[in-house]
């Protein structure tokens, strides 16, 4: 391995990422348009323009979402450099990094360019102009990929390296290594590898978005010029490959790896027979891949979304990365061919796209890992007998079943459910909203066979998933063919509610049973993200799914709902009219609270609400996992406001909505939509209202432990900085919520078996 030079912790960006407390990305904030008062509080305007809180707004109050998601893509990063976290998840944590800034590339950076180049961009709701908005990514951007790639040379790769885990370097190849490399090399990446040439018959070749690439500068021995060639990485062929082990005996765990472009570029001989190899370097293009359909112009959604698909492909490019000791005219042809901007331009030292480290994230090192862990039923669906399948049905028959997963496992209750659904000989109907899900997934299999026995089956397939659309297309022609009906929700809005009902026959009446999650039906993230979910026969919320299902697949605009709120039309208003009664009761002298756990907070008129809440009086806690435009603790707007966000082993995923009124009962939502004007007006979304009055304190008190000062998290500031709380006074770790449910969820379950 490449040694590295030695650099104080003061000067080394990587580990002060580690250390410390504070953000790197910070956004020059505006100040203020308007003066304030004496007091400080924002100078009032005539009383008649608002009846609840005489304040006019100030015009710096919010924060701008690219850069907090840059933020957020930092505490990612911070993770990463943290030495309480075991090693092979800090290397996962590098990998998620990679792989968040790639999208945040191909989709909110590549949009805002088209919008620029449109003129269609506007001034951001933070006040910043479309270009500056840019600025602010490129200057955020720049330090952390610097940061990142410094964390893995600095400290990431000689902490594996010392617990017998080593990318290998060529210098470091052992003769038994090149031999092994060389056989390699010839019976599997050379008959897949095209080298393409660049000279007056051979234009400039298309670069893919997100591949890697090998820049060859090659010298024709008989004329001596120079010449370029492209070498693509083969994208199906492993980026890391296993070495055989090494020769010293005195290791007890010895796992080496070679990165495929250094086999590729030991061999490159191989590929220019008679020409002299001069030099060589990687790179790799971003592109804009974000989707563009008319879906009001399309005849068929499904085919129009294919061919925007293969459109995607040759997208623009947004970024290019290139290996940090790039010669400059090799550089220049790149920016030239690419028409790529210099601040689009980022040298990394190499190895780029560590995304790669997923490869060694996976190896079974149970000692470099989170514990293990294994979800278990649901108390309320546990079998008496071990060997048996709890009866999903008849348990929701006996209340409402409240689902947190991963803790609660989905496989033994929402997989459960359907596929004793499509079993069940009463059943006539089942209807299902399927956003993100696997293509081996038992519910696809469940709807089939449901499907295949004469069941009524439903499926109402969100094709634009983003990233997902080429799977989703493939499961959705699938279904069709076993006979489901399959419909891809309403023109110009997204479906994303996360619903599934059963009409079953009982005694000669029909019931619904329903499930309403904050999550996919997917059974792999849900080993991976945090959601809750409702399984319910509540006459109310059969209803409610009934005439939604009519409105996903018919002709119901008009429908009303008794437990669910639905967007476009009632999340926001239903929202916000809650929002302003826990105002009114702040007014009244009343204790009120506002408690919201989302992904992402964007939304202004939901801001300017809570903004208005915390001005009467009344606390406001928001526990939000990435973007939050939101600025707390600002004297006279939002000095009641409390902003957090937790990361860690699980993607908090679950949207949880509390309104807490002095001598009144508590309402508390759960649901799919996070708040964002996309989310409130351009996608299905549903919430449905808790009533268990267990449920309703179960949920209360997982918010009041997310927004503790006593639990491990980030803290966001009025000036735009987050701050890391996962030490007391004495240096001694914070609590891991996240690790406390694990070991709470396991002890309820076992306290189950035993009554």
């Amino acid at each position: 391995m490449d040694s590295e030079p030695t650099i104080d912790a003061a000067e080394d960006p990587a580990t002060q990422t580690a250390a410390s407390d504070a953000s790197l990305v910070r956004l020059q904030t505006r100040a203020a348009q308007r003066s304030r008062g004496d007091n400080g509080r924002f100078i009032r305007v005539a009383p008649e323009l608002d009846e609840t809180v005489h304040e006019e707004l100030p015009d710096d109050r919010f924060l701008d979402r690219e850069i907090s998601w840059l933020q957020f893509n930092e505490r990612v990063l911070q993770l990463a450099g943290d030495p309480l976290v075991p090693l092979l998840e800090r290397a996962r944590f590098l990998a998620i990094f990679a792989s968040n800034l790639d999208e945040f590339f191909m989709v909110r950076v590549a949009g805002l360019k088209r919008r620029i180049a449109t003129g269609l961009a506007v001034r951001s709701a933070s006040g910043l102009e479309p270009r500056e908005v840019l600025d602010e990514i490129s200057n955020a951007a720049h330090e952390l990929m610097n940061v990142h790639a410094k964390m893995f040379q600095r400290h990431i790769r000689p902490a594996l390296a010392d617990v017998g885990i080593r990318i290998v370097r060529p210098g470091d190849w052992t003769d038994a290594d090149r031999a092994y490399l060389n056989k390699l090399f010839r019976n599997q990446v050379y008959p897949v590898l095209t080298p393409l040439a660049v000279d007056p018959a051979h234009p400039f070749p298309y670069i893919s978005g997100l591949s890697l690439n090998l820049a060859v500068v090659l010298i024709n021995p008989k004329t001596t010029r120079e010449h370029f060639a492209r070498v693509k990485v083969p994208p199906l062929l492993p980026r890391l490959m296993a070495l055989p082990p090494g020769e010293d005996e005195d290791k007890l765990y010895d796992a080496r790896f070679v990165a495929i472009e250094d086999v590729m570029a030991e061999h490159l001989q191989y590929l220019f027979p008679g020409m002299e190899v001069r030099e060589h370097f990687t790179f790799r293009v971003t592109r804009n891949e974000d989707l563009e359909v008319e879906e009001d112009d399309a005849e068929n959604l499904l085919t129009a979304l294919e061919k925007e698909l293969t459109r995607r492909r040759f997208g623009p490019p947004v970024r290019l990365e290139v290996a940090d000791e790039m010669d400059d005219h090799v550089m220049d042809l790149l920016v030239r061919e690419l028409n790529v901007r210099d601040d689009e331009v980022y040298r990394l030292p190499e190895p780029l796209d560590l995304r790669g480290l997923n490869t060694l994230a996976d190896l079974d090192r149970s000692e470099l890992r989170w514990p293990p862990f294994l979800a278990k039923p649901h108390p309320d669906l546990a079998p008496v007998e071990r060997s048996a399948q709890s009866d999903v049905m008849a348990a929701m028959r006996s209340g409402d079943i409240l689902l947190h997963h991963p803790y609660d496992s989905f496989s033994t209750s929402v997989v459960a459910f359907i596929e004793q659904a499509a079993n069940d000989p009463h059943v006539l109907a089942i209807k299902q909203t399927l956003y993100r899900t696997s293509g081996d997934s038992p519910i696809i299999d469940s709807l089939i066979e449901a499907a295949e026995s004469g069941k009524q089956v439903l499926a109402v397939v969100e094709i634009k998933a983003r990233f997902d659309e080429e799977n989703n297309i493939t499961w959705a022609r699938k279904l069709e063919r076993a006979g489901v009906h399959v419909v891809y929700g309403m023109v110009g809005l997204k479906t994303h509610a996360k619903l599934c009902l059963v009409v079953r026959e009982e005694n000669g009446e029909m019931q619904r049973y329903a499930h309403v999650g904050t999550g996919n039906y997917n059974p792999k993230t849900a080993r991976l993200y945090e959601d809750l979910g409702l399984l319910t026969c509540d006459r109310e919320v059969g209803e409610d799914l009934s005439r939604l299902f009519n409105q996903l697949s018919g002709m119901a605009p008009r429908s009303k709902f008794k437990r669910l709120l639905v967007a476009p039309r009632s999340v926001r208003t239903g929202l916000l009219e809650k929002i302003q009664r826990v105002t009114e009761a702040a007014l009244d002298g009343k204790q009120a609270r506002l408690q919201i756990k989302v992904n992402s907070l964007v939304d202004e008129e939901i801001i300017d609400a809570c903004y208005r809440a915390s001005m009467a009086g009344a606390d406001v806690d928001i526990w939000v996992r990435g973007i939050c435009s939101m600025r707390p603790g600002v004297e006279g707007l939002s000095e009641n406001i409390r902003v957090r966000s937790i990361l860690g082993r699980f993607l908090e995923h679950s949207r949880v909505f509390r309104f807490v009124i002095e001598g009144e009962d508590d309402i508390v939502y759960i649901g799919s939509a996070d708040m964002m004007h996309r989310n409130l007006d351009r996608r299905v979304e549903a919430l449905v209202r808790i009533t268990d009055p267990k449920h309703i304190e179960t949920l209360g008190a997982l918010l009041d432990e997310g927004m503790s000062d006593d639990t491990s998290s980030w803290h966001l500031h009025g000036d735009a900085r987050w701050e890391r709380h996962h030490l007391d006074a004495e240096g001694n770790p914070l609590r891991d919520l996240q690790a406390d449910l694990v070991a709470t969820y396991a002890k309820r379950k076992r306290k189950a078996r035993r009554r």
